[in-house]
């Protein structure tokens, strides 16, 4: 849906040019969901842009509660954080139940982060100021976003991401 409805000014070149790296993590402990997410910073920032502009992570298991996949990502964004990479790597977050904060429970706005299994999208921070150079109003996105939706309406929102209903 990101992709297909341009979500993402960022989302189609990548693909487009298999950029993108996909991890897909099973385990359901803590340590081992830290040392996955520490073994996929590791290789996104060990690899060439051209090879690897940007990487995925979807865990297929556990983490179906949100506030449980939110604690785990904030984890994640203070290590980032410790370690100083926040000038280097930026954290985008995905949930099949994603919900912003303070907004309505039946908001189309949820879906523009809704995925099929939770997912941390790790992007490279270089790269984005490179594209988002090139965006008008980058604070606008977002919202251009939820007009889209909004746009097409809630059928066709609910049919493009039946996972998130």
């Amino acid at each position: 849906m990101v992709v297909g409805l341009n979500l993402c000014p960022f989302s189609s070149s990548v693909i487009t040019r298999d950029q993108v790296y996909y991890a897909v993590c099973d385990a359901t402990t803590d340590a081992l969901l830290k040392q996955f997410f520490l073994g996929e910073l590791q290789r996104l920032l060990g690899a060439n842009e051209h090879d690897i502009a940007t990487s995925l992570l979807m865990f297929t298991k556990g983490l179906e509660e949100f506030d449980e996949y939110l604690a785990l990502l904030d984890w994640f964004q203070q290590l980032l954080e410790q370690a100083d990479l926040t000038e280097h790597v930026q954290l985008a977050s995905f949930h099949p139940q994603y919900q912003f904060e303070g907004v309505a429970a039946d908001d189309l706005s949820h879906f523009t982060n809704r995925s099929p299994y939770p997912t941390i999208h790790l992007l490279r921070q270089d790269q984005m100021t490179k594209v988002l150079a090139h965006v008008s109003d980058p604070e606008k996105i977002y919202l251009d976003n939820i007009e889209t939706l909004n746009k097409i309406g809630r059928r066709q929102v609910e049919e493009l991401c039946p996972w998130g209903t």
